[in-house]
């Protein structure tokens, strides 16, 4: 990885509510992070599933400390107490597609 790329690394649909609500909470913790669009069909995300060993999104990858997860509140979570000041509202609701 070079300095211009980010660090982590987002799979989600368009239009996903729970990958959604992870862009959200990038952005207000103000994270570089890359998308990566993935498809629609579930059966069809094998890029996701040799990643994180499921086809759910959103799923993320983290290369600045190791981490690969899915399930929206888990990266929520995992967001604010890595990057943010670990008093997210938002860790509380769950969810993943």
């Amino acid at each position: 990885m070079t300095g211009d790329e980010p660090a982590i690394t987002l799979y989600r649909l368009q239009a996903c509510p729970f990958c959604e609500r992870v862009v959200r909470v990038l952005d207000d913790l103000d994270l570089a992070y890359e998308s990566r669009f993935v498809e629609p069909m579930h059966s069809d995300r094998n890029v996701v599933k040799r990643i994180s060993g499921k086809r759910t999104v959103p799923a993320i990858v983290d290369d600045e400390t190791g981490v690969t997860m899915s399930e929206s509140a888990n990266i929520v979570d995992y967001l604010e107490n890595t990057y943010g000041d670990g008093s997210g509202a938002d860790a509380a609701e769950g969810g993943a597609a």
